[in-house]
């Protein structure tokens, strides 16, 4: 850890903490949206839609504290990606829930399932992190299981997309439901670019 002769900002860590667990959150509503009927689909959006405000509220909290502090406690444009691809995750995971209500999709293909729990597991891994930024202490492993989940993701959505093509499904249902397993497609790769960010300050900070 570098020495500093200077005190620090240090409501930064809340602010991501508090970032990541509302990304826990909407984790939480997709997986509810797996087993949900049409009535409460539109309902769990309904709630999706308040926890993305919520998470944008979060990201502006953290642009002006980044903008108001003269001494903040790592690099400023990394402290302004990673609250930005934190709040990426909640955006595409915003957006999912959304396409299927809009598209008022009856059933989902086997494989998204899976694609939530990963993305599940990648935000509790998230959340377990954020706390650690403070010392930069226990967060190899978290990058590392990241990244891995990513890898894993990127094969659920390839199997996903070859069951799409396969013929069983007519063309406009493959464009409705393409979109929404690219678009959790994204918050995985969302998730990798929080933890490689997270890398970039634990090596810059050591």
């Amino acid at each position: 850890m570098r020495f500093r002769l200077t005190p620090r900002e240090t409501s930064f860590y809340d602010m991501f903490a508090a970032s990541a667990d509302n990304i826990v959150t909407g984790s939480k509503l997709l997986m509810e949206l797996l087993g949900a009927d049409s009535s409460g689909r539109a309902e769990i959006a309904e709630r999706m839609r308040a926890a993305e405000h919520a998470g944008d509220d979060a990201t502006h909290a953290i642009f002006h504290q980044l903008n108001s502090s003269f001494i903040t406690p790592f690099d400023r444009e990394d402290i302004y990606k990673l609250a930005s691809s934190l709040d990426d995750i909640m955006d595409f995971m915003e957006e999912a829930v959304d396409l299927v209500v809009l598209y008022q999709v009856e059933e989902l293909p086997k494989g998204v399932e899976q694609q939530i729990e990963v993305l599940a597991r990648a935000a509790e891994l998230t959340a377990e992190a954020m706390p650690h930024l403070r010392t930069m202490d226990n967060l190899t492993e978290y990058w590392i299981e990241v990244n891995r989940l990513e890898n894993q993701a990127d094969q659920i959505h390839r199997k996903l997309l070859a069951t799409l093509f396969n013929g069983k499904y007519d063309a406009i249902e493959v464009l409705k439901l393409k979109q929404i397993v690219d678009v959790l497609e994204e918050a995985a790769d969302a998730f990798e670019h929080v933890a490689n960010t997270v890398e970039t300050i634990a090596v810059k900070e050591s």
